[in-house]
């Protein structure tokens, strides 16, 4: 499907209202396309699919065992063996050969089936509205024009252009490498250039919504969508020698030529000399097929065989053997940075209360307050599997971000028991949502002790706006601490609250003249396997090379981490257009 915006107009969808989009795609976002329309855009436009290498069949996968050189060569020797009565050289070639290709068969077939596996097990559903109804319908039949409707958990089927978000938040780590999930809107951005992760009113395939509810209109399918494009260029990427294959060719070659030119001195010589033309020439082809190392082939095949077998018992899937010696051929490896050397997971690295980074024990103060409020502030979830709280198989859910505060309050200032008592002696009565142009999150939760009620008031959010509502000592000190946290790749979040006796019919106004408590700083940590693989690689005199679309202060903390990078070098940024 094009990607242009409409016939008459040029513009970006990012920047254009959805109404408009709406009517310039000939579609009633409460009713959806109808069945006649759906079916006459699919055929026009083809099946929402990204390209993929074309399949091999079983009998070009056999014949590719026997495209190597150094296989032709051995070929040509069983040939010429047979030609001349040798027949146990032949038949030891012909044993050669067979056992050589039905390693290779076996290893690409194998892989083969379980890529398809993968990508049936992969095959995403898509909720759309079609006729006034909603239906599920397998992703690949979704057109331009098409209502989805999205809610937490759900891939992203197509490049959408949002006209609901109701406290949506997408992660996006697959097309920009940011851990943290962003929240989405629906209003028209006024940069036409900005870049995929700044724009909050689209939602692209293949990320991943983690709270929340919209809908958005299909404005790109198949290799139209910003995921379809990256697909493309590694389509169409030209397969090429492994070095393996390329060393045994020209070792093949020189074979091939010297036994040639070695052979033809011997039959030449023994003419001159008065031998028999014939015992000459049965002379040359034996000294010829003597010379070929027959074996070479299947000893190289039974090496990468018994290389590929220990990868997957590793779980890489090896889809052709020669692809395996590459790994002994590396000298720089690239890397992308979340989910491969990170968790893909945000998690408390930093806390700063009363101007100090570790919480005094017994908490007290405001390091007590702090946590409660990471606790109460916070809509993710504690799941116990229906055991009692005590239970050691908790386990956290929700949005990142949040999750990230509620396993902090965990580990540093509650049990299980104890955070689900603060809950309930907390309930949240009312809240102030987060979104993208406030920048923070209020709940308001009620306190009941010796017949009387209070209520506590908690904020959490972006440290310049929480600063502009609360009361904080030292506040020079508080915004320098936030910065250097920041220059350190950290997300930074501040924290405030207060009491009050009684609610206001304006609830907005709970959100002045709070107390400040502290700052958190998250961070999607590395793997811990991953700085050890790092260093087996600089070990081995490979280097390593991290790239991302983070920010270039996180990406400079991770590598760092890692020892990708230390303090003599710098972080490149760059792009591709």
């Amino acid at each position: 499907m094009t990607t242009k915006a409409s016939p008459d107009n040029a513009l970006p969808w990012h920047v254009q209202n959805s109404a408009k989009i709406a009517h310039t795609l000939r579609v009633d976002p409460l009713k959806g396309l109808d069945s006649t329309e759906a079916m006459a855009r699919l055929l026009e436009y083809g099946r929402n699919t990204l390209p993929t290498a074309k399949k091999r069949s079983m009998l070009a996968m056999i014949f590719a065992q026997f495209a190597d050189f150094m296989v032709i060569v051995l070929i040509a020797a069983a040939i010429v063996s047979g030609l001349v009565g040798d027949v146990q050289d032949t038949l030891a070639i012909i044993v050669i050969l067979v056992l050589n290709a039905a390693i290779g068969f076996a290893q690409e077939y194998r892989a083969e089936k379980a890529m398809t596996a993968l990508r049936l097990m992969a095959a995403p559903v898509a909720r759309v509205r079609r006729e006034g109804n909603v239906a599920s319908l397998p992703a690949d039949q979704l057109v331009v024009g098409d209502i989805v409707l999205l809610e937490a958990g759900n891939v992203v089927p197509a490049d959408l252009r949002l006209c609901i978000a109701s406290r949506l938040r997408v992660a996006e780590a697959a097309l920009t490498g940011e851990s943290h999930a962003v929240d989405k809107t629906i209003e028209p951005l006024a940069a036409l250039n900005s870049s995929l992760g700044d724009r909050h009113n689209m939602a692209y395939r293949g990320t991943v919504v983690t709270i929340g509810h919209g809908e958005g209109i299909v404005v790109a399918t198949g290799i139209a969508t910003e995921l379809g494009k990256i697909a493309t260029l590694l389509a169409d990427e030209v397969e090429g020698k492994t070095p393996l294959q390329k060393r045994l060719a020209r070792f093949g070659s020189r074979i091939a030529w010297a036994v040639l030119v070695i052979s033809s001195i011997v039959f030449v010589a023994g003419i001159l000399r008065g031998e028999a033309p014939l015992l000459m020439l049965l002379t040359a082809v034996s000294l010829a097929v003597a010379a070929i190392p027959e074996a070479l082939p299947a000893v190289v095949a039974i090496s990468l065989a018994l290389g590929a077998y220990r990868m997957s018992l590793q779980h890489a899937l090896i889809r052709r053997l020669p692809a395996v010696e590459t790994l002994g051929s590396v000298t720089t490896i690239c890397t992308d940075k979340t989910g491969t050397l990170t968790q893909n997971k945000m998690h408390a690295e930093v806390f700063w209360v009363d101007q100090q980074v570790q919480p005094s024990q017994p908490l007290s103060g405001h390091w007590q307050i702090f946590f409660q409020a990471l606790a109460l502030c916070n809509d993710a979830t504690l799941v116990t599997g229906g055991k009692p709280a005590i239970a050691t198989a908790n386990k956290v859910t929700g949005e990142p971000t949040e999750a990230a505060l509620l396993e902090a309050a965990l580990q540093h200032a509650f049990s299980p028991a104890e955070l689900l008592a603060l809950q309930a002696a907390h309930p949240r009565v009312a809240e102030l949502p987060f979104d993208a142009e406030k920048k923070r999150m209020t709940t308001i939760h009620r306190i009941a002790h010796h017949g009387n009620t209070d209520y506590l008031v908690l904020m959490k959010g972006a440290p310049e706006v929480v600063l502009a509502l609360a009361v904080a000592e030292h506040r020079t000190r508080v915004v320098a601490q936030a910065e250097a946290m920041a220059s350190e790749g950290l997300r930074v979040l501040a924290v405030a609250y207060q009491r009050v006796a009684s609610l206001p019919e304006n609830l907005d106004a709970l959100e002045h003249n709070l107390i400040f408590i502290g700052l958190a700083g998250l961070l999607d940590p590395p793997r811990r396997e991953a700085h050890r693989a790092v260093l087996e690689c600089h070990a081995a005199g490979i280097n390593t090379v991290m790239i991302t679309g983070d920010h270039p202060a996180t990406a400079r903390t991770i590598a760092r981490r890692l020892e990708i990078l230390d303090d003599a070098a710098e972080v490149g940024e760059g792009g591709i257009d």
